[in-house]
């Protein structure tokens, strides 16, 4: 009993200091396919926004998009980590993102007792779009414009935005958003004080696979050039760089398999994960 009350008068002054906050998480990986880990989400989600933070979530869709496209036969390749994305897929991106997983995400947040409503970058034009320079991958954009009233609205009157990652283009076409990119433009837009990003990895590890729990941006080139960060790792890393020089205060990288792993971030001494900021 203790050690249950030690936890929670450890919590405390993390609630008081990010009361009123905003995080933004990107939700994705293991954390969306496993069924306890979508519930245990949900419940962190829930809890965050019952002490006073207002939780932004954009999730991501990749291996559903993946099944349903092999099941249609149309061919998936990938450039640099991004699906291109033809308008044949652009309509399997959509139907997965907005019409499936947004709304699962949506009902198991509200069945822990949050309050979700469930977006598409689309409406109301939240998210507007440019295509993607100095690659052919069609129909993949990045963000030159987030309607953040929308995102605020929603917050103020007690609600849960649920953000799935597709965007109107300038252009006039829509565009399939890489979930990382989005959330970090989101974040860098509303100012946010944490962009958190979950995946399958515990964060970045040194070279003995021990786990790095605190950088600042100014260590991340030489962790580059000296293969500590790669491969999958390099793109996440980026997207925090960019949303701490657009704003962002704190940025997360934690392991989505690990039980109420948010939670364990951010209300607690030690952490889970790695976070990356300005200055340690």
């Amino acid at each position: 009993m203790s050690e249950k009350i030690t936890t929670l008068l450890e919590a405390l002054p993390y609630i008081k200091k990010f009361f009123r906050s905003t995080f933004v998480i990107k939700y994705g990986g293991a954390a969306m396919e496993e069924e306890h880990l979508k519930k245990e989400f949900a419940k962190d989600v829930a809890l965050l926004k019952y002490v006073g933070i207002n939780p932004v979530i954009v999730h991501g869709g990749g291996p559903k998009i993946g099944r349903l496209l092999k099941e249609l036969k149309i061919p998936t390749e990938f450039v640099d980590g991004l699906r291109v994305t033809d308008s044949k897929t652009l309509d399997v991106v959509e139907m997965v993102l907005s019409g499936n997983i947004n709304k699962e995400i949506v009902k198991n947040i509200n069945d822990m007792g949050g309050r979700a409503i469930g977006l598409s970058g689309k409406d109301g034009r939240l998210l507007i779009a440019k295509k993607v320079a100095g690659k052919d991958i069609g129909l993949v954009g990045e963000i030159v414009n987030v309607d953040v009233a929308i995102i605020k609205d929603i917050n103020r009157h007690g609600y849960i935005p649920v953000i799935a990652p597709l965007a109107d283009g300038v252009d006039g076409n829509s565009y399939n958003i890489n979930a990382d990119t989005a959330a970090g433009s989101i974040a860098k837009s509303l100012s946010a004080e944490k962009l958190i990003l979950l995946t399958d990895v515990d964060g970045v590890l040194d070279k003995e696979d021990k786990l790095l729990s605190s950088l600042k941006i100014s260590d991340i080139d030489t962790l580059i050039s000296n293969k500590t960060i790669s491969g999958g790792m390099i793109p996440k890393v980026d997207c925090c760089i960019d949303a701490i020089e657009g704003g962002v205060k704190e940025t997360h990288i934690i392991n989505g398999k690990i039980p109420h792993a948010i939670l364990l971030e951010i209300f607690t001494n030690s952490g889970i994960g790695t976070k990356i900021t300005k200055e340690v």
